[in-house]
């Protein structure tokens, strides 16, 4: 059966790409461009939050971001600290049945980012209208990885179903993204959700991060909403 063009999904990933050349382009500095790209962050909130989908995972920080300079991503983190201690609390203040969590080997940022995330995540509402993710040192095959040594540990004999492996994930009990967007040109997923992404419609736009529109957004949704997945059928 085709698919309604009324059809929204209930949660979407974005990978967040472009910022970097987006500024190189327009004689810019790489710090610069990280920053309109986390205003464009904040606009895409208000976007799914208006076309009514409930999760949005968004890929901020990947494990191999780690070794690019120091410089950048000592920019990085402090925009992470931005977040936690001004935007996400106004996000909270302005729209409370709405939760921010995170996905992430989150131990490596330092202790003062890491209580902020915790801090932040003990108030999350336990029936939130919207849940947005920020996969932050972020890798998925370090997800399932660190996934299967837990389940060890654990000690667990019985058979494991997809289910219950998904619960293990640092994204938990978040239903896998019906859809994929990633800016930039690149055409790949660059280890983001490879476990959660088997089925999501992909979406690869050649616009950067930082110049992505909200007409865009609704033409990718517009045409998600007209694609027949069968998922296997």
């Amino acid at each position: 059966m085709k698919a309604s063009p009324t059809r929204v999904p209930e949660c979407v990933g974005i990978i967040m790409d472009g910022n970097r050349r987006f500024a190189r382009e327009r004689g810019l500095s790489t710090s610069r461009g990280h920053q309109l790209g986390y205003e464009k962050a904040k606009e895409l909130v208000a976007w799914c939050r208006d076309a009514g989908i409930k999760y949005v995972i968004l890929y901020a920080f990947s494990t191999e971001n780690w070794r690019r300079s120091a410089e950048e991503v000592s920019y990085l983190t402090t925009i992470i600290k931005t977040l936690l201690l001004s935007e996400a609390r106004e996000l909270r203040n302005a729209n409370e049945n709405e939760a921010i969590r995170f996905a992430g080997d989150i131990d490596r940022f330092g202790a003062d980012i890491v209580c902020g995330i915790r801090d932040l995540e003990a108030t999350n509402p336990p029936e939130p209208t919207m849940t947005v993710i920020i996969a932050l040192s972020y890798g998925g095959r370090s997800e399932i990885l660190r996934a299967v040594q837990t389940i060890v540990s654990e000690g667990t004999k019985v058979p494991i179903t997809e289910k219950e492996f998904s619960t293990h994930l640092w994204t938990g009990t978040t239903p896998d993204p019906d859809l994929i967007i990633r800016t930039g040109g690149e055409k790949r997923l660059s280890n983001f959700l490879p476990w959660q992404g088997v089925y999501s419609e992909l979406f690869f736009l050649d616009t950067y991060w930082p110049a992505f529109t909200r007409q865009e957004f609704l033409g990718v949704l517009k045409t998600y909403s007209e694609r027949d997945r069968r998922i296997g059928e």
